[in-house]
């Protein structure tokens, strides 16, 4: 009863720390800091203006992307993502600058990829950079939760030097630079976007299990949008950025009890990461860190790639279903 009781009061003390860190970051308005991106009807800012749903039905899917531009900072979201059947959905929460950089750009991508009913929703974050898309980054995960029941904060804290994912305030990725990157590490201003799209051809076991629009509309659910950063004159073309205003909230690294944390995710949680795929790299990238407790648990997961992965490109910003490939 002991244990019990100690269990139930750590896990009371996380969700209040996670609520509670939710609630302090300098959250805007949709008005404030976003534009729609795509979408129609399919984009509803709700009544207190902090909200927005964005749907994906038979018609379209929908998006909005952020009025400025940014270098460096830190970008959050908590979402609730669709429930039931969602094979073939893909919900977008990432920064770009493909608009500008059609050749060379940047990405920072969270990815979640639905699934057929009684199975989990997947997640998957990315890196690109200076138009690296044949050398995607990925990693894949599963989760602690059911991200259709609540909201959850999801956030990219993104310096000179590194990129950090989060899944309410636990790091689950850490993306530092070397110097044998060179350009590949994101360093150009990007804008932050946030999707709803058909991804059928690709998102569940490869293109197996496509969305089935009996079960639209798709309703992802956006709130406490956080934009955090340095934002820069679109017309100006500076690769360095004056440090952002400094807030209580907004993290500025990995603590050392949060990466004790990151090491549980990974190797209890992570189902694929690039740098363990023997199928794809004969030799890892040089900026990777092996771990030998990750590489166990991919190697259960999948004992031939350590976790396969499907490479894709350009999917974003289709505004209808026709128009849907991958």
């Amino acid at each position: 009863m002991v244990n019990f009781h100690l269990g139930f009061f750590a896990l009371t003390t996380f969700i209040v720390l996670v609520c509670g860190a939710s609630k302090n970051l300098p959250i805007l308005s949709f008005d404030e800091g976003y534009s729609q991106l795509f979408g129609d009807d399919n984009l509803m800012v709700i009544k207190d203006g902090k909200s927005v749903h964005l749907t994906l039905d038979e018609r379209t899917g929908s998006g909005f992307v952020s009025q400025d531009i940014y270098s460096q900072g830190f970008f959050s979201a908590s979402i609730k993502l669709p429930a039931d059947y969602t094979a073939g959905v893909v919900v977008a929460f990432y920064m770009s600058n493909g608009e500008m950089f059609q050749k060379n750009h940047d990405e920072v991508d969270f990815e979640f990829l639905g699934n057929i009913r009684g199975k989990d929703w997947r997640m998957q974050t990315n890196i690109y950079g200076n138009g690296s898309t044949n050398a995607g980054r990925e990693e894949r995960y599963g989760l602690w939760f059911d991200p259709s029941e609540d909201f959850h904060q999801y956030s990219i804290l993104w310096t000179e030097d590194q990129i950090i994912f989060y899944v309410d305030n636990v790091p689950i990725r850490e993306f530092e630079r070397t110097a044998t990157m060179g350009g590949d590490f994101p360093s150009k201003p990007m804008s932050l976007y946030a999707t709803i799209w058909d991804g059928s051809d690709w998102a569940t076991n490869g293109g197996k299990f496509r969305i089935n629009y009996k079960y639209a509309p798709y309703i992802a659910k956006f709130s406490d949008l956080v934009l955090h950063g340095c934002a820069v004159d679109p017309t100006e073309q500076a690769t360095k950025c004056d440090i952002a205003p400094k807030h209580d909230s907004i993290p500025t690294g990995i603590t050392p009890e949060q990466r004790i944390r990151m090491q549980n995710f990974r190797k209890k949680h992570m189902q694929y990461s690039y740098c363990y795929d023997r199928a794809r790299y004969t030799v890892p990238p040089a900026e990777c860190v092996l771990d030998a407790e990750e590489a166990e648990g991919l190697r259960a997961f999948d004992p031939v790639t350590f976790g396969g992965a499907h490479r894709h490109r350009g999917k974003r910003h289709h505004r209808s279903r026709s128009s849907s490939s991958s």
